[in-house]
């Protein structure tokens, strides 16, 4: 398979986990009540749940959001620009705000999931941060040459 059919069909599954997380968040309410007549304890804190879920699924549909930014760049051979640094800090800050929100869930509903996806999102933040940093080192160089030109 070639680059460009691989970066079209991740682009088609980035797309795809978008609208799907939309539809997941939304019927939150009504998954978790489901969900609930097979683990009880979904519906012993089932307002704080449902809450802590609708937020960590904000988080993560911003994420995919700034992914389907950054391969607009890609899909156009573009990809050193500022807009990536910015999307990759605002990863960064979102991974950070899912690790916030999951200690919170861990208080209410401790699952050993949750302790692994803490630790994810933990080292995704900081991978996006020297991602976002590499980024910006290969725009200032890209932009100096461009000036040179």
């Amino acid at each position: 398979m070639n680059r460009d059919t691989i970066i079209k069909i991740t682009k088609y599954l980035v797309d795809f986990m978008f609208g799907m997380g939309i539809l997941v968040t939304l019927t939150l309410p009504w998954s978790i009540k489901w969900a609930g007549k097979y683990l009880e304890q979904l519906m012993d804190n089932y307002g704080e749940i449902v809450t802590i879920y609708f937020v960590l699924g904000i988080l993560a549909l911003a994420i995919i959001w700034e992914l389907r930014k950054m391969f607009k760049t890609v899909l156009a051979k573009n990809c050193f620009v500022r807009e990536n640094v910015t999307s990759l800090k605002h990863m960064s800050y979102y991974s950070g705000l899912i690790v916030l929100m999951s200690v919170v869930r861990t208080i209410v509903y401790t699952t050993i999931a949750m302790l692994v996806i803490i630790l994810v999102f933990v080292i995704a933040g900081l991978f996006c941060q020297v991602l976002a940093q590499i980024f910006d080192e290969a725009v200032n160089y890209k932009e100096e040459n461009d000036l040179t030109i």
